[in-house]
């Protein structure tokens, strides 16, 4: 049985309201204070009410304000936001005499979840920080011993049951591995400044008998495309891979809100797709929906074939498949790896120094040695490790100013830093403001059918990079390209910093945030071997780029291992940057500058 949640809201009022001082209340509340707690004569008084030292206005000046009613008797609150918290004092003066009455108003953001889960499985306990807050420290987690006493969970401690999912970020939820009857209870999640954020029931039943592996009805091999020249296959891939791309790049910025980011998504969609070739039932669902295609469309093997040709004279994308020799792959499998994705299945061997030696060889020899290496050490107990990787070297098509320049880029925090510089004062260059993204954007053309889109925020602070991620979605990226494609090339004076970007992007948390935790736990992978069930051990994605004077090169590599004004443009501040193919109409790199 899979872990419950049940979301619910938390209204506390401490007290009558005819006798309360302090009211804790849940956003989107309607509240009404009164100025005396009873009824009075004060007809005449002069009656004033302030919130938080100011004076609250008569006529309110927005539909959400405090509204002062029968000439001050009353102030209202509709729709309470964190921004309605604080200390509310109505002051009465009459002939001489003053009389004081005071509110504090805590909103409180809490949600309640009731969590069952079963012995020896695993709960997912929920908690996010809001979204305006800025994420520095990570959440305290508690449970209660009784009701006057609780226990912090030991999140740093390596040995631990549970685990933090994604440190640093905006969902501040746990695991807790290997339940027992002893962890019934509840928990609670604060922030370091003790707001409490959730409150998690945790409860416990006796496990049922545990049903032995099988992968009956599960062996058959993937569907056969039906419509192998339908036209509507590769807009439909085209369409998923943006959208996947564009969901990447939001869980990137979650967790990395500030530093340097790159990532190749087809690299990533790759290997997920190879992956999909062997997974089935809800595993196979859970995929299909992380990577944005439906789950009726099964051509998209054959797709990502046709894709791969396409990118073929700039874009080297190559699969491989590492097993363990005891492990029985499906013959289905491996016949449809080196069908659709050119991946020959190879055995492990004998040492752990031999198979880091082999698979570090050939993600260099996949990536034109932009990446040498890619793991430490292979364990032993390691019996399957798909890998994608991608390689690609495109050149200016104009040429930049070979003598050496110096530039000083603004960093987030405004700090000035020298970098060597890429300079043309004349370049043909498509320059666009684009509405949908508050960015300037430059697309420049590459050799090999591809194009540089360079996005510049407004301003080098952090809120302005934050406004044009925000609003990069995969319909607002797609309208761009179309608009800066009918945009013509025009001579304009080109700085950019050259840079060159090594980023090993976090994986495990990726996964995990497309919702495909079951691939650590319980995923269904008989597709790819009915005989033993195998796990999500770890998964590996690193990406280099760089802009010199010759051009853009880039590759990029992920893997997974089982075990069990004036025409002048200017990029000296943070920007993000698009590598586009436009044969193919894929993103082939999405990345972030902000220290060059």
């Amino acid at each position: 049985m899979k872990p419950k949640a049940l979301l619910g809201l938390l209204l506390l009022l401490n007290c009558e309201l005819s006798s309360c001082t302090h009211l804790v209340v849940i956003p989107g509340s309607s509240l009404e204070l009164p100025c005396l707690p009873f009824q009075t004569g004060y007809t005449g008084a002069a009656i004033t009410w302030k919130f938080n030292g100011e004076d609250v206005p008569v006529t309110a000046q927005s539909r959400d304000s405090p509204r002062v009613r029968q000439g001050g008797l009353y102030l209202s609150l509709s729709h309470v936001t964190a921004a309605n918290e604080g200390d509310y004092l109505c002051l009465i003066k009459e002939n001489g005499m003053e009389m004081i009455r005071t509110y504090h108003i805590t909103v409180l953001v809490l949600f309640m979840y009731t969590v069952k889960v079963f012995e020896g499985s695993t709960a997912n306990l929920p908690c996010h920080f809001p979204p305006s807050n800025e994420v520095k420290t990570d959440a305290i987690w508690f449970k209660e011993t009784n009701r006057e006493k609780r226990t912090q969970l030991p999140l740093g401690d390596n040995n631990s049951r549970v685990e933090q999912l994604y440190p640093l970020d905006h969902d501040q939820a746990i695991l807790i591995r290997d339940i027992v009857e002893e962890d019934a209870g509840n928990y609670i999640c604060q922030s370091p400044e003790g707001q409490s954020l959730s409150f998690v029931n945790v409860i416990v039943e006796v496990s049922p008998t545990a049903v032995p592996h099988s992968c009956s009805g599960f062996t058959t091999p993937w569907e056969t495309c039906q419509d192998e020249n339908s036209r509507t296959g590769q807009p439909m891939l085209q369409e998923s891979i943006t959208g996947f791309s564009m969901k990447l790049y939001s869980f990137l910025r979650e967790s990395q809100p500030s530093s340097n980011l790159l990532f190749s998504p087809i690299s990533i969609s790759g290997l997920l797709s190879h992956l999909l070739l062997g997974t089935r039932g809800d595993t196979r669902k859970a995929i299909e929906r992380a990577v944005s295609v439906p789950h009726d469309f099964h051509c998209v093997h054959l797709q990502m074939k046709k894709l791969r040709e396409k990118l073929a004279s700039s874009l080297q994308m190559a699969s491989q498949i590492f097993y363990n020799p005891k492990m029985n792959l499906s013959r289905s499998f491996t016949n449809q790896s080196i069908q659709f994705y050119d991946a020959e299945p190879t055995r492990l061997l004998e040492t752990s120094e031999e198979n880091t030696q082999m698979i570090n060889s050939w993600v260099a020899n996949k990536t034109d040695n932009k990446i040498q290496h890619l793991v430490d050490s292979v364990a032993p107990s390691t019996q399957l490790m798909l890998l994608n990787a991608v390689s690609f070297n495109g050149q200016w098509k104009v040429k930049y100013d070979a003598k050496p320049k110096k530039g000083l880029f603004t960093k987030l925090d405004g700090d000035m830093v020298t970098v060597p510089l890429l300079y043309h004062p004349k370049y043909m260059v498509a320059l666009n403001y684009i509405v949908q993204l508050k960015a300037q954007v430059a697309s420049f053309a590459l050799t090999g059918d591809a194009s540089l889109y360079i996005l510049l925020p407004h301003s080098s602070k952090v809120t302005g990079l934050q406004q044009v991620e925000e609003r990069m979605t995969e319909t607002t990226v797609r309208q761009m390209i179309e608009e800066m494609k009918t945009t013509s090339p025009q001579q304009v004076e080109v700085t950019l910093p050259q840079i060159r970007l090594n980023i090993q992007a976090d994986m495990n948390m990726l996964i995990k945030k497309l919702g495909l935790s079951s691939l650590f736990e319980d995923a269904n992978l008989c597709g790819l071997c009915s005989e033993e069930r195998i796990i999500l051990d770890d998964a590996r994605h690193r990406a280099v780029l760089s802009l010199t004077e010759q051009g853009v090169e880039a590759g990029a590599v992920t893997s997974v291992s089982f075990s069990r004004s004036f025409p002048s443009f200017s990029a000296l501040r943070p920007f993000v940057m698009l590598l586009w193919s436009d044969q193919a109409n894929v993103p082939l790199f999405i990345g972030r500058v902000t220290d060059p």
